[in-house]
């Protein structure tokens, strides 16, 4: 996909992964970045360093767990500002905490934003997409969609099931010339990251470095974009060691006793 003279929306884009590819398309030459997020005062912030690479942004504050508005803004939105021809579903939650502590109400607040959340905008979207045969969806997902950690295990949970929605469209929607990919970073140091506890002996990476990856990947076309040295080596451990991979997770995840985050941050991390 080349990206010059098209629109792209990318919803978690006040800050984390989201930010940095909002940011890395503008200066790779995207003509319009649609914003979303729930923090209008940070998306004005993002807005104005696109507009300084000589982009348009559009910010488009929005709980995406709200499906009459979201349904609302969708539509307002493509008939304000034409088509959109990239979507970046990269909005989430995640809180950590051993399974047997867990609380429903963060529960809920992971299933609702991590997949009705992208469910809703993706329904909308690609209807528009389907009448023009044109577009293309990028799930973010994690890897964690592909290995389920220890202390996140709903988090986990909605990244496995990104996945398979992912999975579904790309066959569903390749009839309407619309690709959809899934994009599956590690460990990346957004503020969500800052606020859990690590895995130990798992090296970070930048949302940067993740964002760059992304975009040189567009015109790949590739089904998913594993990002990272880590998820390609865990992947594989996966497929030929899933015993001894899972004894490293165990080895490595945070003791059920330390204190666990109590604050959801909506960024992307892993």
């Amino acid at each position: 996909m080349k990206i010059q003279g098209k629109t792209a929306l990318i919803t978690g884009a006040s800050r984390g992964i989201g930010r940095a590819i909002a940011l890395e398309l503008s200066q790779q030459g995207i003509d319009r970045v649609i914003l979303v997020a729930r923090n209008q005062s940070r998306l004005l912030e993002v807005a104005a360093d696109i507009e300084a690479m000589g982009s348009e942004a559009i910010v488009l504050p929005l709980d995406l767990t709200q499906t009459v508005e979201v349904n609302i803004a969708i539509a307002k939105t493509w008939k304000q500002y034409g088509p959109i021809h990239l979507l970046v579903n990269c909005a989430g939650v995640a809180h950590q905490s051993p399974f047997l502590q867990t609380k429903l109400p963060k529960v809920q607040e992971e299933l609702s934003l991590n997949l009705m959340g992208i469910y809703s905008m993706t329904h909308g979207i690609a209807r528009r997409m389907a009448s023009r045969e044109e577009g293309r969806i990028v799930n973010v997902s994690s890897l964690m969609g592909k290995i389920g950690a220890p202390t996140m295990a709903t988090y986990s949970a909605t990244k496995f099931a990104i996945l398979g929605f992912t999975q579904a469209l790309r066959t569903e929607l390749a009839a309407h010339n619309i690709k959809v990919t899934a994009l599956l970073p590690s460990l990346t140091e957004t503020d969500m990251a800052r606020n859990t506890q690590r895995f130990r002996w798992v090296a970070s990476m930048t949302p940067e470095k993740v964002a760059k990856v992304f975009v040189s990947s567009l015109e790949k076309e590739s089904p998913e974009i594993l990002v990272g040295w880590q998820s390609h080596l865990a992947v594989w451990g996966n497929r030929l060691a899933p015993r001894l991979l899972e004894w490293w997770l165990q080895l490595t995840a945070p003791k059920s006793e330390q204190p666990q985050s109590k604050k959801p941050i909506f960024s992307r991390s892993f």
